[in-house]
């Protein structure tokens, strides 16, 4: 077997691995299908037993004498057939011992720690050194010397290892139905673990593990051993299959398509028409979410502060409106991609957890969605039926694009660089323009306003929009490839993805001065002739995302530079949604209030007059002022009567009024 593997790295391989040992490497990858076509016999013995078998083809590295003295190579196997690649699901105890190939996702991972893999002994009696092979998880002593000593060995020396844990689970596509995903435990070794291994496995990666099934005891409390056992994978090989938008591998002839494609006069229209071709309509928000996969620059200052460049799009609106479409649209488009819907997702679920691990007898950090879908697009359907306290843990992952745990004994940080495109129902049915977004979602305003844009979609009877509609759809209906898109898939995930890596636009002096001259005059058009602030139509955090939208388009073109042209793009954009939900329709101006807190400027002004009513009222009827007056006392300011009940029902809750009788109002002092 080791003159077998001896004769095939020397023909195939033995310039690659001298290349690699003298470069310090210590391992070295080769394929299977190259060894079953060189020898089909020793391919086969692989399969059926890795352990020796590897062991041969590593004694045959290192009886190499071209490559000197060797210690601990290790050989890494690639390309496995299709008959080796098991669903986790079908693992069974048939396939302990062979050689197997398993796909899924990173849910949790260990710490890297030292293992014990060989262990030498001294016995006291006769000096003679026993080395003992540590292949279980207890650490074994000799039972006896060959001079007759049984017990009490000297521990002289040990040989350690690097090794971690993680917990590997099906991919959501490998599903059926209400199926369960299934987990199993993969131990990796040496290289596996290095610092540029471990981004390969890191929680929320898509990975191909190589390796060898074994059987793990499971100890009872009584300290024996039961008669069942866990499984185990011992990894050999670790290779990602899903990449994010910056690890994406992009050929030659591809980035000169892409490259030929930035400088198409309609390369714009082009992708928007490509995002979602089979949805009607919504051509604002295709743009929108182009933009958003595209993303703004993230910016590290030497101060230590982060501004986000990902771009977070909120869409809220009628049921059946092709908000869901949209949401699973993009997760097919990105690079990488999340999607949860409704109450599927918990807080835990989104951000990340600390679950209680067997394996390593202790506590393990399990990653949520957001961290999951790190420099990569995570979808939120249903983001109105999650609960307020999961949707506030979300606050930290939006903004700082960080997710901070602290947990049984667990502080960690990790990183959620992901861009959020969410989607959610008003909880009576329809959008109503009338009603705030806060509470037709009930989201928390602090929530909201993390979003750079909302879109309100509204499903409205129009004659001419109705007749395009039906025709679109039964034409899809009757011919499924009716609708073409200018762009497939792949190349779009591919110029979302070679934009991303290559393109870092910086603002120019045109566009830095639309977007500042857009900002001074939304913000004094909330203020009233004689210097008076009526309303707040825009804050800073629609200045950074106009800036973000801004460089996006600029990537769309693989532009250096963000141009006047880009920067009125994100401020159309911008400006259509503030227009759209910012919108008060009793002073018909825009007020950011509307989004940020919930109550707008004229709400304020409401209240205000109240109160003052209140303390005028109080002079005249004492502490219990009827509702009656109170109302007359508005109608006159031109307060309405909902306008009134509803600014007292505030005043209740925040605790500044009571109701001592039935419409007698009075204040709490």
């Amino acid at each position: 077997m080791i003159k077998s593997f001896q004769e095939f790295l020397e023909k195939a391989y033995l310039d690659e691995i001298a290349t690699a040992i003298r470069g310090g490497q210590r391992h070295f990858v080769i394929s299977f299908s190259e060894l079953s076509k060189f020898d089909p016999a020793l391919s086969e013995e692989l399969l059926e037993s890795p352990d020796d078998t590897l062991r041969a083809g590593e004694i045959a590295v290192e009886n190499f004498e071209s490559f000197g003295e060797i210690k601990g190579f290790k050989l890494r196997v690639s390309e496995m057939p299709e008959s080796q690649k098991i669903l986790i699901r079908n693992v069974r105890s048939n396939h302990i011992g062979k050689f197997i190939s398993i796909m899924g996702i990173v849910r949790q991972k260990s710490d890297v720690r030292p293992l014990v893999t060989s262990a030498r002994f001294e016995c006291p009696s006769c000096g003679n050194i026993l080395t003992v092979l540590q292949l279980d998880e207890k650490f074994k002593e000799p039972s006896r010397c060959g001079c007759g000593r049984k017990g009490k060995f000297r521990l002289v020396s040990k040989e350690l290892v690097d090794a971690q844990k993680i917990v590997l689970e099906e991919a959501p596509e490998e599903l059926e139905g209400s199926d369960q995903p299934k987990r199993l435990n993969v131990f990796l070794k040496n290289d596996l673990v290095s610092p540029i291994s471990e981004r390969t496995t890191n929680p929320g990666s898509k990975i191909i593990i190589n390796g060898i099934l074994k059987e793990v005891p499971i100890p009872a409390k009584d300290g024996g051993k039961l008669t069942r056992y866990d499984l185990m994978v011992e990894a050999n090989f670790a290779q990602p299959v899903e990449e994010d938008f910056t690890q994406i591998n992009i050929s030659d002839e591809e980035k000169e398509e892409i490259m030929e494609l930035s400088k198409d006069k309609k390369i714009y229209q082009k992708l928007i028409n490509s995002f979602a071709p089979n949805i009607f309509g919504h051509d604002k928000i295709k743009e929108a979410l182009v933009l958003q996969l595209f993303g703004g620059v993230r910016k590290v200052r030497e101060s230590g502060s982060i501004t986000r460049g990902d771009i977070h799009v909120l869409l809220v609106g009628d049921p059946g409106a092709g908000k869901s479409q949209l949401l699973k649209r993009a997760s097919i488009v990105a690079p990488k991609s999340r999607f949860v819907s409704g109450k599927g997702a918990s807080g835990a679920g989104l951000t990340a957890t600390v679950v209680k691990d067997e394996f390593i007898r202790g506590w393990a950090l399990e990653a949520g969605l957001l961290v999951l879908a790190n420099k990569g697009l995570a979808c939120l359907d249903e983001f109105d039926k999650m609960s307020k306290e999961d949707r506030s843990a979300m606050h930290e992952a939006l903004e700082q694009q960080t997710v901070t745990i602290s947990k049984a004994n667990i502080q960690a940080t990790l990183r959620s660089e992901t861009s959020v495109l969410a989607a959610a129902n008003p909880k009576f049915g329809r959008f109503d323009p009338y009603e705030t977004v806060a509470k037709q979602i009930e989201l928390p305003s602090t929530l909201i306003n993390r979003f750079d844009l909302i879109f309100s979609i509204k499903d409205l009877p129009n004659k001419e929009i109705d007749d395009k509609l039906a025709g679109f759809v039964l034409k899809l209906h009757q011919n499924t490839d009716e609708e073409k898109a200018d762009l497939e898939t792949e190349t779009l995930r591919k110029y979302f993805a070679y934009a991303r890596q290559t393109s870092k636009p910086i603002l120019s002096e045109d566009a830095l001065l639309a977007i500042k001259d857009y900002y001074v005059k939304m913000r004094t058009s909330g203020m009233s002739e004689d210097g008076v602030v009526q309303s707040i139509p825009i804050s800073p955090r629609q200045l950074e995302a106009l800036v973000r939208l801004s460089e996006a388009s600029a990537k769309i073109r693989l532009s250096k530079i963000v141009t006047k042209e880009d920067s009125q793009r994100a401020i159309g954009l911008l400006d259509y949604c503030l227009r759209q939900i910012g919108l008060d329709p009793e002073t018909g101006k825009v007020d950011i209030d509307r989004i940020v807190s919930g109550v707008t400027a004229s709400e304020r002004s409401h209240i205000s007059t109240i109160k003052e009513i209140l303390r005028t009222l109080e002079k005249e009827f004492g502490d219990m002022i009827p509702l009656e007056n109170i109302l007359i006392a508005a109608s006159e300011k031109k307060v309405s009567e909902d306008g009134v009940i509803e600014v007292i029902e505030k005043l209740k809750r925040s605790g500044d009024i009571f109701e001592p009788k039935r419409g007698q109002i009075s204040r709490i002092k």
